[in-house]
């Protein structure tokens, strides 16, 4: 997840957090740093994102997920930084910042694997039928 902003001293800077699952299945989060940066157009940003993976020694090729506001610099459809990845890596998927929700990452990977969708397809009927009766809320 990226955001950028502008510090006290109007600075333009970026900050990097990351988001994975360890072995256990745990969701980790861990703030990978700030970055000042001298212009926010997506270009700068993802040679600033590359250098702070390659300081970290993560690759791109792993990333299977991007996250940031809805900036027209982040998410323009053909130079905004979510391409930008993207063309690195197609399993990059973009989510938008305010909708990094599991049940968007749910649809993308229920969309790939259709056995994930049968399941959240079938959760979904039992959801419907027990939400219907407030009878069968109850015995639920």
């Amino acid at each position: 997840m990226v955001d950028e902003s502008r510090d006290v001293l109007t600075k333009e800077q970026m900050t990097v957090v990351l988001c994975y699952v360890d072995k256990h299945g745990h969701v980790i989060k861990r703030f990978l740093g700030i970055l000042h940066v001298n212009d926010t157009s997506a270009t700068t940003l993802k040679v600033s994102i590359d250098d702070m993976f390659v300081t970290h020694e993560l690759g791109i090729s792993k990333l299977r997920g991007q996250g940031y506001n809805g900036a027209s610099n982040m998410r323009d459809q053909f130079n905004g930084l979510k391409i930008l990845f993207l063309n690195k890596n197609s399993s990059a998927y973009h989510i938008h910042w305010f909708a990094h929700q599991l049940q968007l990452v749910l649809v993308v990977i229920a969309e790939n694997h259709p056995k994930v969708d049968v399941v959240f397809t079938i959760i979904a009927y039992i959801c419907n039928v027990v939400e219907a009766s407030v009878k069968r809320q109850d015995i639920f």
